[in-house]
């Protein structure tokens, strides 16, 4: 009923805090200590953007508003597209509350790609040279939102890149080289000491890791190796200036952050080209024979006898400094394919999950890490266990990385900037020695 028909200080439902003024409920006599709405515009959002570039939530860094309703129409040249992807996100913790979707295309008619909202995220390329991204929030909670960056990139068929833990591979193809004026045998990278090969179809640079002028660095979490391929025009510099167009293709390779390659971007700034690629760290588990962590367990299934300590150590295949290793969790199961119908967790968000499990070195990582636990069988299932562990790969110099802090009983709002690289292995089976298997009660029951 409304309040206009029903005045009165004994009225309780017709206060401020019940949304008077917003339903325009609010009695006469309580005018005077109902606040009085607000005029301020809501902020611009949204609008059209070329090429390059990057858009935030309104406010951003600062919060966004209730009923937040911005689309952006990105664009860029007919032969190129559009790739997008998210530097820092924080909306309400509610997918259908607040969430940013993306588009394949002018409109938001256009086919839906996907979309992004507080504890999932992506990254997106069109198939045409158009991007529409709508992005709202209800009247509930919210966040500092986000920032997104966008780039032009052309089809992944005009070249890629690839890297491992050991090499970078960078393939172009010729045909796209011809188009903007090169040919192949004219390239050279940051270190022109180093050659490409080059076939009737394609121009290939592949070269250990750290060589080649290949540049290592930090950014939002993830480990990215850089270096540039240039060419001069006909490949004949002359004098010590030139007024002719300089080819450079700026070449990065970020290390996945789980343990499966992306597919591979070629981009354009408005100066430059790009490469976007993406690798993986080759790292291993092994079950050890002891806490020295000196000799590899080979047997398989490894046998061991219940409550007998295993030593599990993970390590990056080729020795870096620069980084270190951290759990961010360890969960057993008893089969190798799937670690969520009966998940037992040992390690969850870096904090030992059983009252049995060690972790060495944790407030002190090293370019490895390692834990201890008490061998156990799983009840009704077969007396074979297997492990799923999940590394986080840090820069070491960074003392506020997760590695440094990764006992977390309560996660805080994401931030996109304080992930890491990750990698996920599956080690196992462990089996029981013959002698102390378990028997389940309820199996004996006729």
């Amino acid at each position: 009923m409304s309040c206009r028909s029903n005045c009165g200080w004994n009225m309780g439902v017709c206060s401020c805090a019940n949304s008077c003024v917003q339903h325009g409920t609010c009695c006469p006599d309580y005018y005077p200590v109902c606040a009085t709405p607000s005029t301020t515009p809501a902020p611009a959002c949204g609008g059209s953007q070329y090429s390059s570039g990057y858009f935030t939530s309104p406010n951003h860094p600062n919060y966004y508003q209730d009923g937040a309703n911005c689309v952006w129409y990105l664009k860029t040249s007919h032969d190129q597209r559009i790739f997008l992807s998210f530097l820092f996100l924080e909306l309400e913790n509610c997918c259908s509350c607040d969430y940013i979707n993306i588009y394949d295309g002018p409109s938001l008619n256009s086919r839906y790609l996907g979309k992004v909202c507080e504890g999932s995220t992506s990254s997106f390329s069109s198939s045409s040279n158009t991007m529409t991204v709508l992005f709202r929030s209800d009247q509930s909670v919210v966040g500092r939102g986000f920032k997104a960056e966008f780039k032009s990139i052309l089809p992944p068929h005009s070249g890629r890149v690839h890297c491992s833990s050991y090499d970078m591979e960078i393939v172009i193809e010729r045909s796209y080289l011809s188009s903007v004026g090169y040919d192949g045998k004219t390239l050279y990278l940051d270190d022109p000491q180093c050659k490409p090969t080059v076939t009737w179809s394609q121009v290939v640079f592949r070269y250990p890791l750290e060589s080649c002028g290949n540049v290592r660095k930090f950014q939002n979490g993830s480990v990215i190796y850089s270096n540039a391929v240039r060419a001069y025009d006909n490949g004949v510099p002359t004098g010590e200036i030139t007024r002719l167009s300089h080819f450079k293709l700026i070449v990065d390779c970020q290390m996945a952050k789980d343990s499966v390659s992306h597919n591979m971007y070629i981009g354009h700034s408005i100066n430059d080209s790009t490469i976007i690629g993406s690798g993986r760290f080759n790292s291993t588990m092994h079950f050890y024979t002891s806490d020295g962590f000196h000799t590899i367990v080979t047997e398989s299934p490894y046998q061991v006898s219940l409550n007998q300590y295993l030593f599990i150590e993970v390590r990056l295949d080729r020795f870096d400094r620069a980084l270190i290793l951290a759990f961010d969790s360890c969960v057993a199961s008893p089969n190798k394919d799937d670690f969520h119908t009966r998940p037992y967790y040992l390690i969850r968000n870096g904090c030992e999950a059983d009252s049995t499990v060690y972790i060495h070195y944790k407030h002190n990582p090293q370019y490895y890490a390692r834990f201890r636990v008490n061998a156990f069988q799983f009840l009704r299932a077969s007396d074979r266990v297997y492990l799923q562990c999940k590394v986080l790969i840090c820069d070491r110099s960074d003392q506020n990385s997760r590695c440094r802090h990764m006992c977390m009983k309560r996660r805080t709002r994401r931030h996109l900037g304080s992930e890491q690289a990750s990698q996920t292995l599956i080690l196992g089976p462990i089996q029981l020695k013959e002698p102390e298997k378990i028997e389940d009660p309820a199996q004996n029951k006729v």
